[in-house]
Parts: C-alpha cells; structure tokens; sequence
C-alpha cells in the first residue's frame, strides 16, 4: 500500500546545477536576479553557488559576487556548496548559509574525480568539517550518499555498497557525538529505476527506521518524476529539484541531465493533495526566465503548457 505524504519539502538547486554545468558566460546581474525570483514563490533553501575551483568550473568563478548581490528574503536560505575544507573556508567569510551535511560517494572512482579524494580520504576530510561545524555551531542533521543508485565510471552500485556508506557517516557523526536525522540518496547521474529507488530505500528503512529520507533526483534518461513518485509512495517527504530541469554534473565522464525539474515535480504533488508551500505560478516564470537567462529551451515542461489553473477557470466560466 502507498503511504504518500501530506507535504513534501523541497529544495531548489537549479542556480547552483545549471550555472556550474553551463558553458556560455553568464552575467552576475541575471544570475542574481533567477535567485531572487525564486524565492518569490515559497521555497525555504535555494543552493545558489558552489565554491569550487573556477578554471574547472568557470560559471563559478563569481560566486561571492553573486552571494553579496542577493537581496535576501526572510525566511530563506541561501545555500553554497564546497567540496573540500579550502572552499568551507571561503564559504565562511561570505553571507552564504552552511549546511551543516557531510557527504559521501558510493562510487570512490566518482569520488576521486569529483573530489580528487579515496573514500579513506573523504571521510577525514568529513570530519574536519565536523570539527568546524561544531565550533561554530552549525547544526549537523542529514547525511549525503551521492552516487547511490550508479555511476558511469563503475556501473550499478550494489544496495549493500549504500547500507555500508549509511553505516559509515552514521560513525563519522558519531564520533563528535551527534546523531543524523536522515539520508539523503543522490542520483548523481540518473542511473535510477523505480524499482532501485523502491529497493534501497526499503534497505535504509529497514536498519535504520528512524531516520528521514530525502532523494536529489536526475533526469538523463527520462524516468526522474516517475522516481519521485516511486519515492512520494514510501513516504519520501525531501527532495531537491531544478527549476526548469536545470543542470547536471561536470565530472561524470558523460553529460547528465539536470535535477528532476522543480515546477514539474510541484505540479505533480499539488494534484495529487500533497502540500509544498510553494507558488506553482511565481514558478512557472521563474522556469521562462531561466530560458530567458539562459539562451535555449530547457527541459521543463510546465514552462510551455503551464498548470492547469486557467484551462479549469476558462472550463468553470464557459
């Protein structure tokens, strides 16, 4: 039996998944610019950056400009990622929100070539950041498992390979005493089924029913919303998504799609009942300004057929 839930958390990637990916220079102005509009429609945390190194990804290379240049919205979070303890360091100079989340790949040939780091050296690394995290008071509640359904450098990754990371940052936090709140299984690369999805989380449930599972979800071969439902059945209550399906990741070894797109994934849970706190309509033009922004057609699909609020308005009137 399916046990959806009332409502759903969503956080929105696409500034971070699209610019990081995007080829063609974009101005600081308009990036800054598709933040603010999408924390116009309801959603609570925007991974807006990533502070990484430029010359292998040039669209970040103004990340703090673009930080500094948001006019923040109460009550939204805006979020930088950094995958190594220099680019903490610089994320915590700028008014850029931390999330206190340590993260591993399933996949250590993912790992080196994202990263440049062995799992040994990942977990070290994790709990430096611990240790930071700590001193400055940023909650730890989530752990990240990227990777956890398959990677293009060494093909499916077993279920038992996911349990064992689960294991793992569940000791790496316990060692500075603190308990995770949940998991997050990452599609880095759109190798996901729904059957996978069904799968591993039955197997992180089933050792570790307490803690709450998110999904970030990748389109590349089309089946992303139809692993959001698979996970929506379970009861799966987070997920990250793209607006305009937006994104992808630079060092898979082959081009993946952007996250699950957010309008879409919105448009779906809000006809099924499930609540997201978020303006469908505020979203849809968030989706065209990102084509605007950003030069070509994008994925989404709610972009050129909109919801269906004014077809049911023109149906009530006729």
């Amino acid at each position: 039996m399916a046990d959806f839930p009332e409502s759903v958390f969503v956080r929105e990637e696409g500034p971070r998944e699209g610019i990081q990916i995007e080829t063609r220079p974009l101005k600081t102005e308009n990036k800054i610019r598709f933040i603010e509009s999408l924390a116009e429609t309801g959603v609570e945390e925007i991974h807006c950056v990533s502070f990484v190194n430029p010359k292998k990804v040039p669209g970040m290379a103004d990340a703090a400009e673009v930080i500094r240049g948001i006019d923040r919205r109460p009550g939204v979070k805006y979020l930088g990622l950094f995958l190594n303890m220099k680019g903490l360091e610089r994320a915590l100079t700028l008014p850029v929100d931390i999330e206190g989340a340590i993260r591993v790949s399933a996949s250590e040939s993912f790992s080196r070539r994202n990263t440049g780091m062995n799992l040994e050296e990942t977990l070290e690394e994790q709990r430096r950041y611990l240790s930071v995290y700590k001193q400055r008071g940023i909650p730890v509640e989530f752990g990240y498992i990227m990777t956890s359904f398959g990677c293009n450098l060494e093909g499916e990754i077993s279920t038992e390979q996911v349990v064992l990371m689960v294991r793992l940052l569940e000791k790496v936090a316990g060692e500075q005493g603190i308990r995770l709140r949940g998991i997050y299984l990452a599609d880095t690369v759109g190798w996901a089924t729904p059957p996978e999805i069904e799968r591993k989380i039955g197997a992180v449930r089933e050792r570790w029913p307490d803690f709450e599972i998110g999904l970030h979800l990748h389109d590349t071969r089309g089946v992303g919303l139809a692993n959001a439902y698979a996970g929506l059945r379970l009861g799966v209550a987070r997920f990250d998504t793209s607006c305009a399906g937006l994104g992808g990741c630079p060092f898979t070894g082959a081009g993946a799609a952007g996250n699950i797109c957010t309008e879409d994934f919105v448009f779906m849970c809000e006809e099924m009942g499930i609540s997201t706190g978020i303006d469908l309509e505020r979203l849809i033009e968030c989706g065209r300004l990102a084509e605007e922004i950003f030069f070509r057609t994008l994925p989404g699909k709610l972009v050129r057929a909109g919801s269906l609020k004014g077809f049911r308005r023109s149906h009530d009137v006729a």
